[in-house]
């Protein structure tokens, strides 16, 4: 039996035996999974507005994505993410600053190789101190992992480490076989980008992005294959999907999806009556996959991204926490 097991096992009989008295047997609390759940909020600058229209309340953590740095490796000052980070600390959920992303700066490439990456690691410690994130999240994807990314990796680490700062890291499977177990141990917990399997740059291959089966898949990369800690690991949601076909959209928001497809919310796909299909995640998949993370004892589970979500009794972060507190 795992230490967190046995302590929500002894937590459950301690209140079970308070709840007991003269007058007969008091039903025990409800059982609250510790499943964290993490969104990041994608935004073109307009950072409070856009977060203001989350319900912190439904989620533990948030990275800003993306703020990267300029080329001297500082981060450009903006006292918005003071503002936001007090916002979130108010409602106890952590705020990460997420710099790289699916299409970073030309210049970041540079700022990684040996005779600039002091400069980056500064600048992205001296921005988490002046700001108040809680850590920070390496989104550093396909060409730029290569030889220059396990120094950074390890100097940032050791950096913010010395600041009692965290370290994230949003990775996929398909290429994590060039980075090192030492480098995969480093992070503080892995956001696992468990969709894009396919979509418009693969016209060719039409259908779902990101199936049940590849989160159980990477999950079992990452935490047999690579011996991470199950709990180090968040499974990764997309609120959005992708259009097959000539009627169809390269890429749509879940919560277009169901605006302009009413009842899409219980089914993973729809049929776009111009031609073609949109894939994507509805309620009845974001269940299955969060039920499959706490099952397996995850740390939690990341979105992509929370500007995507529904409304109402559609949201996909009202099912997220509906799972994790049954």
């Amino acid at each position: 039996m795992q230490l967190r097991t046995f302590f929500k096992y002894s937590l459950f009989v301690c209140l079970t035996a308070i709840a007991c008295n003269n007058k007969g047997y008091v039903s025990p609390p409800k059982y609250i999974s510790d499943l964290r759940v993490l969104g990041y909020l994608h935004s073109t600058n307009n950072w409070m507005n856009d977060l203001n229209a989350v319900d912190l309340s439904l989620i533990t953590d948030l990275n800003l994505a993306f703020i990267n740095p300029d080329a001297t490796g500082n981060v450009p000052a903006n006292d918005i993410y003071r503002q936001v980070v007090e916002k979130a600390h108010a409602q106890k959920v952590r705020v990460f600053l997420s710099f790289g992303g699916g299409s970073p700066p030309a210049h970041l490439e540079g700022l990684l190789k040996e005779n600039k990456r002091a400069g980056l690691v500064n600048g992205l410690v001296a921005a988490a101190e002046t700001y108040g994130f809680d850590g920070i999240d390496v989104d550093l994807e396909n060409a730029l992992i290569n030889e220059d990314y396990a120094p950074f990796v390890r100097d940032l680490a050791l950096a913010l480490k010395a600041k009692n700062k965290l370290m994230t890291a949003a990775l996929a499977s398909w290429n994590s076989n060039l980075i090192a177990d030492s480098t995969l141990q480093r992070y503080d917990f892995i956001n696992i980008m468990s969709y894009d399997k396919t979509g418009p740059w693969n016209l060719n291959n039409p259908g779902q992005h990101s199936p049940f089966s590849m989160a159980e898949n990477d999950f079992n990369y990452y935490h047999k294959t690579r011996n991470i800690s199950a709990q180090k690991l968040f499974i990764g949601l997309p609120f959005y999907g992708y259009g097959f076909g000539p009627g169809a959209p390269g890429s749509m928001n879940y919560k277009e999806i169901i605006r302009v497809y009413p009842g899409s919310e219980l089914n993973d796909s729809v049929v776009v009556p111009s031609g073609g299909a949109i894939y994507y995640n509805g309620i009845p998949t974001i269940r299955q996959k969060v039920n499959m993370a706490i099952t397996n004892q995850a740390g939690g589970v990341m979105i992509w991204q929370l500007r995507g979500d529904g409304d109402g009794d559609k949201s996909l972060l009202k099912v997220i926490n509906q799972v994790k507190n049954k």
